[in-house]
C-alpha cells in the first residue's frame, strides 16, 4: 500500500511536479476507455460527469501522468481570473498560446488539457466546439461536480463536439481491488455458474458488509482502509452531505433552494417505506409535483440522486413504456443513505440486521447503484397496481430480465412469481444473501456479486 505522498512522475514538471494520489493504489473501470479515447488519433474534447468526490480529478490527473508528457491542469474554482482567457475568444490557437503562458510551457499533441471545474466557467466549455473543428490533436478534457446542471442550463453547448463519460462512486468490485485483490482476481478469472466455496463467500460477505459502511465515496473508503475505523468513514461522509447542501445554494432560482434541501432530507423517510414510490406529500404538507419538479430534477442532474421510473411492461426499448408519473428516488451512494438514515455502523457486526433494516433500503439502494455503475440499457421497476411490484426491471441488449432485491435468506418472492406468469422471461434474477445459483430461469446472484450482473446474465445464457 502507498504512502500518502507516493506520486506518479510525469515527463514535463513544468505545471505540475507531482500528483498526489490517495493513500491506497485502486483501479478504476473507467480506466480502461479513458486510455481508449486518448488513443483516437483525432479524438473529441471529452467531458467526464459525476457528483462531487467521486474522483473525476483523480482520473483525469491519473491519464495526464502515465499517457502524456505534459499535463495543463486549469481548475476555474480555484483560479477563477482563468475564466477571461474563454471570454470571447473564438480563436482556438490563440487560447492555446495563452493557456501555454499561463502554465508554462507549449501546449501540443502531447499535452493532456485537464479543465477542471468547469461547471464554474461556461465560457470553457462553449470553446471546446472550436477545439473539436480546428485543434483535433489538442486532447482536453473536462469534469466539474455541478456540470450535468451546466449542460442543461441554457449556455451555449456543442453539440456533437463532445464525448461523455459518466463516473459513478466507487463500485464494490472496485473496492474489493483495494481490500483483497487476490479475492477480486479469483473472482475474475471465474468462468462457472456454481456456487462458490464457503471460505470464500464468508470472507466476500464480510467484505461487502464493509462496503456498506463506506460506501464508494473514495475518501471514506480511504478512511476505512486506513484506519479500519467507521468513525472516521463517518466523519467523511458527513463532511461531504455538508459540501452538497452548499453546492444546493449555486442552483439558478433561489426560489428552489428551500425546495432542494425539503427533498434532500425527505429521501430517508421515503425509502423506510414497505412502498418506496416518491410521494411530494412526504416532502412537505400539501406539496405537488409541479411546485418541485424543478428541484427535484436538479437533483437528478446533478449526479446527487437516482431516479427509477415505473414501466407498465417489459417491452422493446424499456424506455417507451415508462410512467413519467411514477418513480422511486435512491442516493448515488449507499454510504450517504447510511449516514444520512443515521444507521450505526456499528450495526454491521450484528450478524445480518444492516440488510433488514430501514426495510431493507440499503440493499435495494447497493443493487441500483451496482446496475447503474454497469451501464445498462436501461433500469426501471414494475408495478401492477396492488398485485405485484418488481423491483428492477434491466434491458440487456434485446434480453428484459426482471430482478428482486432481498435484504435476508428469505427469498419467497410472489411479485416475480407473478411477472412470470405474466411475462415467461427468459431469465429472471433474485439478489440475496443465498450462494451463487441458476435454476430453470432463475438466477440468484449473492449481493456482494451484483457489479457481476452482466457477466452472469450472459453466462446464464451460455449454460441454456
Amino acid at each position: 500500500m502507498c504512502n500518502q505522498r507516493d506520486v506518479i512522475p510525469i515527463k514535463s514538471i513544468k505545471l505540475v511536479k507531482r500528483i498526489t494520489f490517495y493513500t491506497f493504489k485502486m483501479k478504476r473501470a473507467l480506466e480502461k476507455e479513458l486510455l481508449k479515447w486518448s488513443n483516437k488519433p483525432e479524438r473529441l474534447p471529452l467531458i467526464i460527469q459525476g457528483a462531487r468526490q467521486v474522483g473525476k480529478t483523480y482520473l483525469m490527473k491519473w491519464l495526464g501522468a502515465i499517457r502524456y508528457s505534459k499535463m495543463a491542469y486549469l481548475n476555474f474554482d480555484e483560479r477563477p481570473e482563468l475564466r477571461t482567457l474563454f471570454l470571447s475568444n473564438k480563436d482556438v490557437d490563440r487560447i492555446i498560446t495563452e493557456l501555454g503562458y499561463v502554465v508554462g510551457f507549449r501546449i501540443d499533441s502531447d499535452t493532456l488539457v485537464v479543465l477542471d471545474e468547469l461547471q464554474e466557467c461556461p465560457e470553457a466549455l462553449s470553446s471546446l466546439k472550436y477545439f473539436a473543428e480546428g485543434r483535433p490533436d489538442i486532447s482536453v478534457v473536462g469534469a466539474g461536480s455541478l456540470l450535468g446542471i451546466l449542460l442543461h442550463s441554457g449556455h451555449s453547448f456543442p453539440v456533437g463536439k463532445v464525448e461523455f463519460m459518466t463516473l459513478h462512486p466507487m463500485t464494490f468490485r472496485e473496492v474489493l481491488g483495494v481490500w483483497s485483490p487476490s479475492m477480486l482476481e479469483y473472482l475474475e478469472q471465474r468462468t462457472v455458474m456454481e456456487p462458490l466455496p464457503e471460505v470464500f463467500y464468508n470472507d466476500l460477505k464480510f467484505q461487502f458488509k464493509r462496503y456498506l459502511i463506506s460506501g464508494g465515496m473514495p475518501k471514506s473508503v480511504e478512511a476505512l482502509t486506513q484506519t479500519n475505523d467507521a468513525l472516521e468513514s463517518d466523519a467523511v461522509l458527513d463532511n461531504l452531505l455538508l459540501a452538497y447542501r452548499g453546492d444546493f445554494a449555486k442552483h439558478p432560482r433561489a426560489s428552489d433552494v428551500a425546495k432542494l434541501s425539503l427533498i434532500w432530507d425527505s429521501i430517508p423517510s421515503q425509502l423506510a417505506r414497505e412502498n418506496k414510490k416518491f410521494m411530494f406529500s412526504l416532502v412537505r404538507s400539501g406539496a405537488r409535483a409541479r411546485e418541485y419538479e424543478d428541484a427535484l430534477e436538479w437533483l437528478v442532474r446533478s449526479g446527487l440522486v437516482h431516479r427509477l421510473r415505473q414501466v407498465s411492461k417489459p417491452g422493446l426499448p424499456l424506455k417507451a413504456y415508462e410512467d413519467a408519473s411514477a418513480f422511486k428516488i435512491y442516493l448515488c451512494d449507499v454510504g450517504l443513505l447510511r449516514r444520512m438514515a443515521r444507521l450505526p455502523s456499528t450495526i454491521y457486526a450484528e450478524g445480518d440486521r444492516m440488510f433488514t433494516e430501514f426495510h431493507g433500503a440499503l440493499t435495494e439502494n447497493y443493487v441500483l447503484q451496482s446496475l447503474t455503475a454497469q451501464k445498462f440499457l436501461n433500469v426501471n421497476y414494475w408495478n401492477s397496481g396492488n398485485t405485484a411490484e418488481v423491483d428492477f426491471v434491466l434491458q440487456s441488449g434485446s434480453l428484459i430480465v426482471p430482478a428482486e432485491a432481498k435484504s435476508a435468506e428469505n427469498i419467497r418472492s410472489r411479485s416475480l412469481s407473478v411477472y412470470t406468469q405474466k411475462f415467461h422471461p427468459d431469465v429472471r434474477i433474485r439478489f440475496s444473501l443465498r450462494n451463487l445459483d441458476y435454476t430453470n430461469g432463475l438466477l440468484n446472484i449473492p449481493l456482494f456479486l451484483t457489479d457481476w450482473t452482466e457477466e452472469l446474465i450472459a453466462l446464464s445464457q451460455r449454460t441454456n
